[in-house]
């Protein structure tokens, strides 16, 4: 038995009046409504995580529970107007049956009925790609006649769901970490504010799962339970910014792995110097390495991007080939080691500037690296 979406709930296949579009000739997109209720049997919130192997799952922002509730109060008032679409991701078990009659309109837009299958025996067909805030407040409300407008592609390309969350989201405050953290599994184009920062989180999350790598464990991303992992002390977006530096600018020491004709970058020979300096950053600094940010200025923003400026300065004129790299990196350290107060409460190299006084902006990040530049070339302050 088939039934329509006003029907009462049923095991069997959902089938709405639907309008039809090919914008691209390949995924198809259709406009339709659903009553709360049966919006809720057809779809699921795919929520960002990780699963047991460290792979992400999802794509969606965690709830924010004081916007749902206020949604669901409206709701379930009287005089309810919900013009605003969810969109939906749906997989291609889906059937389109073009209507009968005369073609009016568009030649490219379809009108007839979908077939939308919700065994509550098997996966739900559908994701929420855009209001998921909307769809929890109608999976709560108590109103579930409620007819709700729908946008929905086809599509079983996981990648094409999570670039389309993005790009519908680019607009709206997006957490920063759970982009940096999705970016790395999209392999469609995106626009170039979202696209510069694909690659340095993709080397970041190597560096944090990586078993040789200094940074294994202690990069605090999107996904982190920071109750289960509190060894996640360095945050992700200060590392993803230094990656992304070295990369773009032209003095960067990671700028000539970068193809400026085509964008593409040599990875492999850029996570290996990553690894090789930053290990040599936490032999020279046992005593910092590793602790919380606010105990360790090391940890801090501002220490990451000043050792990130520094970073640029002594591998701008290595190479990997060279069978003394490592010892050249481990010498930098030995000249800036003097220089450092990584744990303590002042810096004396900066006049006894207190160490809580050095924060993650502009000016104490310039500060620091200029006296890690300094120290490197041997250069004494008077």
């Amino acid at each position: 038995m088939k039934t329509a979406t006003n029907s009462p709930s049923s095991t069997s296949d959902l089938i709405v009046r639907a309008l039809r579009v090919n914008q691209d000739g390949k995924i198809p997109v259709y406009t339709f409504f659903l009553t709360a209720s049966d919006l809720l049997r057809i779809a699921e919130i795919s929520r960002v995580k990780r699963n047991k192997d460290g792979d992400l799952l999802g794509y969606q922002r965690k709830q924010v529970s004081t916007h749902v509730d206020e949604i669901t109060k409206y709701v379930d008032s009287t005089d309810v107007v919900f013009p605003n679409a969810i969109i939906l991701a749906l997989g291609s078990q889906v059937k389109f049956k073009k209507g009968r009659g005369p073609q009016i309109g568009d030649p490219g837009c379809e009108g007839g009925s979908l077939e939308i299958p919700c065994d509550p025996n098997e996966p739900k067909v559908a994701w929420v790609v855009d209001g998921q805030q909307r769809t929890l407040a109608l999976s709560k409300a108590k109103n579930k006649k409620l007819l709700v407008p729908v946008t929905a592609f086809v599509s079983d390309d996981f990648e094409v769901h999570r670039a389309q969350f993005l790009l519908v989201n680019k607009v709206r405050p997006l957490p920063k970490g759970l982009i940096n953290e999705l970016l790395p599994e999209i392999n469609v184009n995106l626009p170039p504010s979202l696209s510069r920062n694909r690659i340095p989180s993709y080397l970041c999350e190597l560096l944090n799962k990586d078993p040789s790598s200094p940074f294994c464990g202690i990069i605090n991303r999107h996904t982190t339970n920071a109750r289960e992992n509190k060894g996640a002390v360095v945050s992700d977006s200060s590392l993803i910014e230094v990656i992304r530096n070295s990369l773009t600018k032209v003095h960067g020491c990671f700028y000539p792995y970068r193809n400026v004709a085509t964008g593409q970058i040599d990875a492999e020979p850029v996570f290996e110097m990553l690894k090789i300096y930053w290990e040599e950053v936490s032999k020279a600094f046992p005593e910092a390495w590793g602790k919380k940010a606010s105990k360790s200025r090391l940890m801090h923003g501002v220490g990451i991007k000043a050792m990130g400026v520094l970073m640029d300065r002594v591998l701008g004129v290595l190479s990997l080939k060279d069978p003394e790299f490592r010892s050249k990196i481990s010498q930098a350290m030995h000249r800036i080691r003097p220089h450092c107060h990584w744990t303590e409460d002042s810096w004396e190299s900066l006049g006894g500037m207190r160490a809580k006084d050095l924060q993650n902006t502009p000016s104490s990040v310039n500060l620091l690296a200029n006296l890690l530049v300094r120290a490197y070339a041997g250069i004494e302050d008077e």
